[in-house]
């Protein structure tokens, strides 16, 4: 034995050293695993089962898009401390046939019959000046189901039955609960104690407070019911039907404020991608009432400068990007909202001269404490990602939310899902662009990112978590494109967000300048000379969002999609 052991020891001794030997050479030693390669189809999400799904209708001949749309819902019900068909939806799509992209906003509206006096009135009761997290208050209409049906009347290619048919075996056969997802669940029951509504019945295994643990089989009925119906008899039982009378009576009943007549009147929107081209890549966002154009404005100042030369995590690069937050973010806070209550000079905030200006605010050896708006000109004229690709070169990045936690903690009984609290984003501020009125979209944090380079797909990518995306997107952005990472070392290279700033719901910067959190691969050297310069720097083990992409590479005129998912939460990318 003793032979066979020294040379077992011998190989992992010789292993080590050859992997130390390749770090010293590439410094990349946070790489958590490979890329994944694969030439007819991929799928990347945040739950290796739901990725799986995906992976399954890609084989029967699925769409893209059919593709998404299975994952998402099984996403819904395996993951639903981040998402389900109580939330909103945004997605970009990229058509091969057409080498177009096509954008859909598929967010939800506030409720008709609750004024701006009322909602004030609503808050005085709870000696609140903000819309809270739960409740009755920060519920809009779900915009998922119908962003869905758009989705695949468009682009679909089976039944919207056969696409949800999975989740629904899985919500009936029941499914083991994986332990990042056990953690956020167990918050459940003190977060939604006392509500109206079947939280307890539907998201606990006694209907008391047990929420499951690591492993534990959870099965949700109610939901296989609901996305049956929704397969069977499309939209309309959501929004016009049998679902939406259970809705109206549950929330005439419990003092709520959404109707039937809201979901009646309710659609999604189409959407032309905005862009900005950050040295030969053009960047696609979504435009408001969403947050991707801060990425835009964020690479458009950063354009200015040499990253590449000051070096990927040095003082210089995280000082200027973080500043750059800080200019993207104060636009964002004034001027975000939804276009059909307010006039967005989205021109000028994309211009390129406007970045030129903007830059001029930077100085490279103090963190700023104060940023203005600017003044552009006007033009005249939180959360799951996950992303697709099929066998005819179709490529879907999505995003899906209930936004804070797992939403507003109110469940009507039988349906099995909970409702979104994306209202709580609205300003309650009387002149803000993003000031509450009833049907109006709030601001939203969610947005999917698509990148093209000479005019053919390049990228399909996104960072889930909050304020946390916009930065999120550049970083893997820059990672990619100034510091040369892969696909899969972009996502798990060490991450930065600056929190503490202005927002869409009001709230100033501090007076510190607002605070940095890094990960802890951030060098501690770049660290202390942050502070030197005037930031506020912690460190935080958690918030830095999720990420998933499809890359597109050509070899010998073959297409070969290049996937990479999130180290930080359970997530799987695979094709076939």
């Amino acid at each position: 034995m003793k032979p066979l052991s020294f040379g077992l020891f011998g190989l992992l001794i010789i292993g080590l050293r050859l992997n130390a030997q390749i770090d010293r050479i590439t410094g990349k030693t946070f790489a958590t695993r490979s890329e994944v390669l694969a030439r007819h189809g991929m799928v990347c999400t945040s739950v290796p089962t739901a990725t799986g799904v995906g992976i399954d209708i890609l084989k029967r001949g699925g769409s893209a898009v059919d593709a998404a749309i299975a994952a998402n819902a099984t996403l819904g019900l395996m993951e639903p401390v981040s998402n389900g068909i109580g939330g909103d939806l945004f997605a970009i799509v990229y058509s091969a046939k057409e080498n177009k992209l096509y954008g859909i906003n598929g967010s939800g509206r506030s409720p008709l019959g609750l004024s701006y006096d009322q909602m004030k009135a609503e808050l005085a009761k709870l000696h609140r000046e903000t819309i809270p997290p739960t409740g009755m208050l920060p519920i809009n209409v779900p915009g998922t189901v119908d962003a869905w049906t758009e989705l695949h009347k468009k682009f679909g290619k089976l039944k919207l039955s056969d696409d949800l048919a999975p989740a629904i075996r899985y919500a009936e056969e029941g499914f083991p609960v994986t332990e990042l997802i056990a953690y956020y669940w167990s918050f459940g029951p003190r977060l939604y104690k006392g509500l109206p509504g079947a939280f307890l019945e539907t998201y606990t295994l006694d209907g008391k407070g047990r929420t499951p643990a690591k492993g534990d089989i959870f099965k949700n009925p109610a939901l296989a019911k609901t996305l049956r119906l929704i397969g069977e008899k499309g939209r309309d039982v959501f929004y016009k039907g049998e679902i939406a009378d259970k809705i109206d009576n549950f929330m005439r009943t419990n003092s709520g404020f959404l109707r039937k007549a809201d979901f009646e009147k309710h659609t999604s929107t189409w959407v032309e991608p905005v862009s900005t081209n950050y040295r030969g890549y053009d960047v696609f966002e979504l435009p408001p009432n969403g947050q991707g154009i801060a990425t835009l404005q964020m690479l458009n100042v950063l354009e200015g400068f040499d990253l590449r030369a000051m070096g990927r995590n040095s003082p210089e690069t995280l000082h200027t990007m973080i500043e750059a937050k800080k200019i993207a973010w104060t636009d964002r806070a004034k001027f975000y909202a939804d276009p059909a209550f307010a006039k967005i000079p989205l021109a000028g905030l994309l211009s390129k001269k406007y970045a030129v200006e903007r830059r001029k605010l930077i100085d490279p050896n103090r963190a700023a404490k104060k940023v203005d708006a600017g003044n552009p000109a006007l033009d005249q004229g939180d959360t799951i990602y996950m992303c697709t690709a099929d066998d005819e070169g179709n490529m879907v990045s999505l995003i899906q939310s209930n936004y804070r936690g797992m939403g507003s903690g109110i469940v009507v009984p039988g349906l099995g899902f909970m409702f979104q609290d994306r209202g709580e984003l609205f300003s309650m501020e009387p002149t803000h662009a993003n000031v509450y009125a009833p049907g109006k979209r709030p601001f939203h944090t969610i947005i999917p990112g698509f990148v093209m380079k000479d005019g053919k797909p390049w990228e399909a990518f996104g960072v889930m978590g909050g304020g946390m995306q916009p930065q999120g997107h550049v970083q893997v952005l820059t990672n990619q494109i100034d510091f040369g990472l892969n696909v899969q070392e972009a996502g798990d290279a060490s991450r930065w967000q600056h929190e503490g700033d202005n927002e869409p719901t009001g709230e100033k910067m501090t007076q510190s300048g607002g605070y940095v959190e890094v990960e802890s691969g951030i060098p501690y050297e770049t660290v202390r000379e942050l502070r030197k310069k005037g930031h506020d720097v912690r460190f935080d083990v958690g918030g830095y969002g999720g990420y998933q992409a499809i890359k597109v590479e050509m070899h010998d005129g073959q297409r070969v999609y290049v996937g990479a998912s999130e180290s930080r939460k359970d997530g799987m990318a695979a094709g076939y």
